[in-house]
């Protein structure tokens, strides 16, 4: 579903601006100063690449809401930090073993497996650290930040997903327990990117809900695409290695439903996120509107 714009200029203009605002933020955050040659690995795993998609859902929901633009801006790069943190982990061999990534080899290739396991950790740490001025974000704000950021992180989000991931291996999951694990393993961050831009401003409880609808849709959406395109579409296109999931006999909406119907089943999803942002009543949605079909739309 592609959701009618007269404004298609201004919001390509919207989303260039925040990507390069948010690169430079980043670029500054992730020091090249880290002991070990930590900080130059930090920078590789984290710089020049990457859709910035989390961050721009942070942006985009804080400024529909009126929020606080420092917070916001720390609130995007550390849910970035975060995810980039989760694929360098997720390329060592001890997870998915992938040596491409961003068109570019992997830290543990590039790096080596101990170095890379530090560069997840300490992208993880200086994630919260950025939420947690000492000053310029009201401390409330910050906690709010941090809690919605360390679940969705979590066991009850990315990490438990990756692990019912893992555990699912050859296994022939039905449809309610593989949208459960990609709720958590993908869904959840990006949700809580919606979440964490409406933290910064003021919101009522029916607004949140209908942000909160729109973010699980979205997030779900995301790996259903993800999952048509690492059958439909080549490496170089990708930036990673394509169909690395039917290699690794890994449950799939593909595998589950057939090309045809995952991808009917993502527009499905797409249009209950143009849905529920829409229900949300608020005024300056259009970025948002436009992220969304970009998902659906997207070739990597």
């Amino acid at each position: 579903m592609n959701h009618p714009s007269d404004t298609q200029a201004q919001v390509e203009l919207w989303r260039s601006e925040r990507q390069t605002a948010v690169e430079r933020a980043l670029s500054t955050w992730v020091v090249s100063d880290a002991p070990g040659g930590l900080g130059e690995a930090m920078r590789y795993a984290v710089l020049d690449g990457g859709k910035r998609l989390r961050p721009l859902l942070v942006l985009g929901t804080s400024e529909a809401v009126g929020g606080a633009t420092e917070a916001a801006m720390r609130a995007a790069c550390a849910v970035e930090l975060i995810h980039a943190y989760s694929l360098v982990h997720d390329d060592m061999p001890c997870m998915d073993n992938d040596v491409l990534r961003r068109g570019k080899p992997t830290v543990h290739v590039q790096f080596g497996e101990a170095q890379a396991l530090l560069v997840g950790d300490a992208l993880q740490a200086l994630a919260f650290e950025l939420l947690v001025p000492e000053s310029s974000v009201e401390p409330r704000l910050a906690s709010d930040l941090c809690r919605l950021l360390a679940r969705a992180a979590g066991a009850q989000g990315m990490a438990g997903g990756q692990a019912v991931d893992l555990a699912s291996i050859g296994l022939a999951l039905d449809q309610t327990a593989l949208e459960r694990m990609h709720r958590l393993k993908t869904g959840a961050l990006l949700q809580a990117s919606v979440l964490m831009g409406a933290a910064c401003g003021h919101v009522n409880a029916t607004t949140t809900e209908q942000l909160r609808r729109f973010g699980a849709a979205l997030g779900l959406a995301f790996q259903v695409v993800d999952d048509v395109l690492d059958v439909t579409a080549d490496a170089a296109t990708l930036g990673k290695t394509a169909g690395k999931d039917a290699a690794a006999d890994k449950p799939t909406f593909v595998a589950l439903m057939g090309l045809q119907a995952a991808q009917a089943y993502a527009d499905r999803l797409l249009s209950q996120a143009h849905e529920a942002l829409q229900a949300t009543g608020l005024a300056r949605v259009e970025p948002l509107h436009a992220l969304t079909d970009w998902v659906g739309r997207r070739t990597h």
